[in-house]
């Protein structure tokens, strides 16, 4: 069984006992998450579509860790005009781990 839900802007395809990787939420560590913009879910041959979304169905799942990605280095110049600028960031990740998909 499979499940595509909805983050932000964002969509993931899921089972139960996957860990993902999503932008930063508030949830402490260890706490639990609804999610019940679930747009697919298959059972098998059984297949469910949502118009946006499916009514009812919802998609836990529980904060494992929050975190930093890698660096991103953003490097600009100019040739021939000896300027260059470098910036960097790290961008705030939560880990999920899937507990259970409900229709």
């Amino acid at each position: 069984m499979y499940a595509v839900f909805q983050i932000g802007s964002k969509q993931y395809k899921v089972a139960e006992g996957d860990v993902i990787r999503t932008e930063k939420l508030d949830t402490p560590v260890g706490g639990s998450v609804p999610f019940e913009t679930v747009m697919l879910i298959a059972d098998g041959e059984n297949v469910s579509f949502g118009a946006p979304y499916i009514s009812g169905a919802k998609v836990s799942a529980s904060v494992t860790a929050h975190g930093d990605a890698k660096k991103i280095i953003v490097m600009r110049y100019k040739p021939k005009k000896g300027y260059h600028k470098k910036k960097g960031h790290r961008q705030p990740y939560t880990e999920l781990t899937i507990t259970s998909i409900t229709k």
